[in-house]
Order: structure tokens, then sequence, then C-alpha cells
């Protein structure tokens, strides 16, 4: 049994930096409207001590949380050293109490400079990543978990093949040389990582945050509704833990040959982390693009979600099953519901950690669970209204107040004992 296997089981919150303090040099505060409104969101940049205490209100011991490329490198050739030393403050006030940070170094937002010269399929965007990302893990002290991308799939399916976020392309083989760039740079950064660690830490833990869903056809008597969902659970949950394991990234389109790309990060993983949300329902429609409809349905009967998801515990034992081939330690790294309604949050995250309790019975070796989000905050496309906070925001006075989901998973965290 190796070190951290002994350590104790992380239980966590997770965060990201532009969703809570926003930024004036990211690409999204000119993406969105309702950012003009609330431009520094839960003003969290400057109320991060307030926010840190509700950590150990809580009774976590690990925190993940991102930091802000766009305000560490405001402009190309320009770094912020005091933003820098706000995150090593973060950090520090972390350790002070007894708490694990683990810090995103790309959570969806870039320098607006950035995606107009250097988007991810230019092969430049390689080149200033990891220059960025040199800077952080050189500067960053006390850190040990790092995560390089927060869910790399999600950022190409929305910016290059639905275009509904920076940069706001709809072209596939565009995305696709994207997805080859972001993945050569989390190979290069786990490479930086190991060797920028000193020898005084213990062995960094570094992976990506892979968004995984249960996916299921819509008709189960329909060959397409079942092909189709074959084939973007192969692409969409699959295909990024084969290249782990092989080396080669193989995607595979309706009705198209299989596209094999070769990605530098064969075995490049120290854990692997999971956000799971929802299941999905596919279903084969000529008039949609690409021939696919989504869905979601309440077919368990616990209500869609405030964004209008279904609530599935049992599909985070399956993707968790399978996640488990890469034979690496698995951290369900985001969790979360989003509603105003605390019980509906107790139950979402009861049902869920006992699903965690039974697939560690059964062997799987999970090592943390954190739950989305310490605080509520700003939702991609969906401004201020989606609620997944376990502190309750009021916008206008930006005031934090406890729910009952808080107190809830307080408890949780005492009562159950993975370690």
């Amino acid at each position: 049994m190796d070190k951290i296997s002994r350590e104790p089981f992380l239980w966590g919150v997770a965060t990201s930096a532009f969703q809570l303090e926003g930024s004036p040099y990211a690409d999204w505060t000119s993406w969105d409207s309702i950012l003009d409104e609330k431009p520094n969101v839960t003003n969290h940049y400057a109320l991060y001590r307030e926010d840190l205490h509700l950590l150990k209100e809580l009774g976590v011991n690990a925190y993940r949380f991102s930091v802000e490329w766009s305000r560490i490198q405001p402009r190309e050739n320009i770094w912020d050293d005091e933003a820098v030393a706000h995150y090593q403050e973060v950090i520090d006030i972390l350790i002070e109490n007894n708490i694990e940070p683990m810090v995103t170094l790309h959570h969806f937002t870039h320098p607006l400079w950035f995606i107009k010269k250097y988007p991810w399929h230019e092969d430049a965007s390689i080149e200033k990543f990891l220059t960025f990302s040199e800077k952080i893990v050189s500067r960053l002290k006390g850190v040990r978990y790092w995560i390089t991308f927060n869910e790399p799939y999600v950022l190409i399916l929305a910016g290059y093949f639905e275009g509904c976020t920076p940069p706001g392309l709809r072209n596939v083989p565009l995305g696709m040389k994207a997805l080859k760039n972001i993945l050569t740079c989390h190979g290069k950064v786990y490479d930086i990582i190991h060797s920028k660690v000193p020898d005084s830490m213990a062995k960094p833990m570094v992976s990506v945050a892979h968004n995984m869903a249960a996916l299921a056809p819509w008709n189960r008597w329909n060959p397409l509704d079942k092909l189709l969902s074959k084939i973007a659970k192969h692409f969409y949950n699959h295909s990024l833990l084969d290249a782990f394991i092989t080396g080669t990234l193989s995607v595979k389109f309706p009705f198209k040959k299989a596209v094999e790309i070769p990605v530098p990060i064969k075995g490049k993983l120290d854990f692997f982390g999971v956000n799971y949300y929802t299941r999905i329902h596919m279903r084969f429609n000529p008039f949609k693009k690409m021939g696919v409809e989504l869905r979601h349905r309440d077919i368990d009967g616990y209500g869609l979600t405030d964004m209008g998801w279904e609530v599935h515990p049992r599909g985070l034992e399956r993707v968790l099953r399978y996640a488990s081939k890469l034979k690496v330690p698995l951290i369900i790294t985001e969790n979360g519901i989003a509603t105003r309604d605390s019980q509906r949050k107790i139950n979402f995250m009861k049902k869920h950690i006992d699903v965690v309790e039974r697939c560690k019975s059964k062997g799987m070796d999970i090592r943390g669970y954190f739950y989305w989000s310490l605080i509520d905050n700003y939702e991609w496309l969906q401004g201020l209204d989606a609620r997944f906070g376990l502190y309750k925001v009021d916008f206008d006075t930006l005031k934090r107040k406890p729910t009952n989901a808080a107190a809830y998973y307080s408890y949780l965290i005492k009562s159950r004992n993975f370690s």
C-alpha cells in the first residue's frame, strides 16, 4: 500500500476563480453581458479571507480552487506579481488551517489577448500556456495537488463544436486540433510540475478534471439511439481515459471514420479527477446538428435541477467503475446540484456520497469528494440564478449566509469514516 492511501480521505469543496471573482481581462467578461452588471461577481477576490473562513466552519480538509490566468497575465508581456502573491496567500491560509490546496491552472477562462491571438487550435497556444504554467508552478509554494485543465472536452464542445463560448467557432476539425494542443499541454505541464516541486514535499499529484455523464439512449428499442449513446459514451466519457493508457486519442463520430490522434499523455496521471452531475438521454434527429438531440428526463423521480438536469446518483458508480481501469486513485473533483431548496441539496449529497461509500466497499480506490460549490457563483451562460452553493450569496449585498446543506455536509464529513 503506497503512502497516499494511508492519508485522510479528502473532504472538500470546489470553486473556480472567475466564477467567484470575475476579471476585467478575461475573454468571458466581454462574452456575457450579465458581467457588465456584476463584474466582480461575488467579490471573492476582495472577500477571500471571509470565504476561506467558511471552510473552517464546514470542517473540510481540502479545497479546490483555480488561479485566474487573465489576472496574472493581463497582457501578453505583462505579469502581475501582486495577483500571484494573492493566490499564494490563499494557499498559505489553507495550509495554516490544515486544509489541502488543490490548484486548477485552467478553468475555462483565458486572457483576452490569448484567445484573440493564440486560440487553442493554433500551435503557438502551447508555448503561451506552458510559459504561464511554469511561472505559476515555480512561484506557488505548498501545493501538492494540481489540476492542469478543468473539463477540456466541455471547453472544446462549447467553444468549437457549438460555438456558444470563446472562441465561438463551429468547426469540428479545428476543435480536434485544439483538443490535441490542450492534451499536449497537459503532458508537458505534468513534467514541469514533477520537475519543479521540491524534494522536501511529498510526491506531486497531477490530473485533469474530466466531466463524465451517464449517457443513455432516448428510446432503448431504437438502434440509432443506442448507437448514438454508445458513440457519445466512447467520445465524451472514455476516449480521454483510453488516451492516458495508450497515448492515442481515438475519436469516433457518427457515420464517419474514426480519428486517431497521438497525444503525449500516456501514464502522465497521478490521480484522476471526475466531475459528475447528471444523466443525459440521446436520440437520433436528422434535423439537429450532427443528428443528435439531447434531453434530461426525471426517470428516478428526484426532479430536475434548476439547470434542468436529471438527478441520477447511480450513474456516478458507472463512471467511477470505468475510470478505475486507469489504475490510479480517483477523486470526485466536482459533484453538486443547482437548487434553492436546501433539502434537495441534502438529499443530493447523501445519495451521491452513499454511492461513493458503496464504491469504496467494492474496492474502488477513491481518495476524495469535493462538493460544488462553496458559495453561490456565476454559472456559465446561466448568470447568477443557478444556486449551487452551500452558502447562499445575496448578490445585492454580497452577504454570505449558510444553508442547512452546509451543516449537513459538516455532519457527513464527521460521520463517514472513509480513511
